[in-house]
C-alpha cells in the first residue's frame, strides 16, 4: 500500500486558525488593557487629590480647618462635593478677601486646573454633588416658557423676575444672574450656596434646571432684547414708581410753571 506523502488540509482550516488567533489576542487585550487604563485613571486621580490637598492647605485650611472639618470662621466642607468647590472658586467667592455677611463674586484666584484639583480633594472627603456635564447645563434644547414659570415660582422672590438680583436681610443679597455661566447656575441650584436653598434632582429634575437656564439665557444676558424699550434696570415697581414721581411729576410741574409764566407775560403785553 502506498503511503500518502501528506494529508490534504481542509480549505477553511486557515480561516479557523486566524479566528482563533484573533480571539486569543482580543481576550488578552480585554484582560490587560482595561486594567492598565483603570490603573492610569486611578493614578491621575490620586495625583489630583494630592495636589488639591496642597492647594487646600495653603489657601483654605485657615478658615475651614486642616481636615476641612470647619471652624468658627468657615463651615465644614466634608460632603459638599466637587460642584460646590467649582462654583465657589471659579466665581471668585472663595477664598474670601475678608469675613462678611456674604462672599461677593470677583475675579477667580485659581485656574480651572487648580480648581479641579481642589474639587478632587474635597470630593475625596465625602460624597456630594458632582460637577455637571455640558449636556446637563447647556441651554440648548431647554423649554424657555417652562423655565420662566419655574424661575418665577422658585427664584424670583430673591433674584427678581428677570434675575437682576435683590436685597435680603442683615447685609445679605441675592446676586444678579446677568451673564452668569450656565455651569455655575446649575451648580448653584445643586448645592445651594450661602443663603440660597439647594434644589437636588429629587426636588428639581435635571430637565427643569436646564429649562431655567434656557430662560435666563433668553432674558438676562448681554444678547437679550427688551421689546418694551427702557426697562429701568428690570427692578420692578419700586424703580418704575420712583422714575414716575421724580421725572414724570417733575416734568408736569415744570410744564405748569412754564404755562403760567407764558400766560402772565401774555396778559401784561
Amino acid at each position: 500500500m502506498k503511503k500518502l506523502s501528506a494529508r490534504r488540509r481542509h480549505p477553511l482550516a486557515a480561516v479557523v486558525v486566524l479566528l482563533f488567533a484573533l480571539a486569543v489576542t482580543g481576550g488578552l487585550y480585554a484582560a490587560f488593557a482595561p486594567a492598565e487604563s483603570a490603573k492610569a485613571d486611578d493614578t491621575a486621580q490620586s495625583l489630583a487629590i494630592e495636589e488639591g490637598k496642597k492647594l487646600y492647605s495653603v489657601g483654605c485650611a485657615s478658615c475651614h480647618g486642616t481636615g476641612a472639618q470647619g471652624t468658627s470662621d468657615g463651615p465644614s466642607l466634608v460632603g459638599v462635593g466637587s460642584a460646590a468647590v467649582d462654583f465657589q472658586v471659579r466665581t471668585g467667592r472663595m477664598p474670601m478677601q475678608q469675613q462678611g455677611a456674604q462672599a461677593p463674586r470677583k475675579k477667580p484666584v485659581y485656574t480651572q486646573a487648580q480648581t479641579d484639583q481642589l474639587a478632587a480633594y474635597i470630593a475625596s472627603l465625602g460624597a456630594g454633588p458632582a460637577v455637571p456635564s455640558k449636556d446637563q447645563y447647556s441651554p440648548d434644547g431647554g423649554d424657555i416658557a417652562k423655565g420662566g414659570e419655574l424661575f418665577r415660582t422658585n427664584c424670583a422672590q430673591c433674584h427678581n423676575f428677570t434675575g437682576k438680583g435683590g436685597a435680603l436681610s442683615n447685609g445679605k443679597f441675592a446676586p444678579s444672574l446677568e451673564d452668569v455661566d450656565p455651569k455655575h447656575i446649575y451648580e448653584a441650584m445643586q448645592t445651594g450656596p450661602q443663603n440660597m436653598p439647594s434644589f437636588p434632582d429629587t426636588t428639581m429634575s435635571q430637565k427643569n434646571k436646564k429649562d431655567i437656564i434656557a430662560y435666563l439665557d433668553e432674558v438676562n444676558t448681554s444678547k437679550s432684547e427688551s421689546p418694551g424699550g427702557l426697562n429701568l434696570g428690570g427692578l420692578g415697581p419700586v424703580s418704575e414708581g420712583l422714575f414716575g414721581w421724580i421725572f414724570g411729576l417733575g416734568a408736569l410741574i415744570a410744564l405748569a410753571i412754564w404755562v403760567a409764566a407764558r400766560t402772565a407775560k401774555a396778559k401784561k403785553s
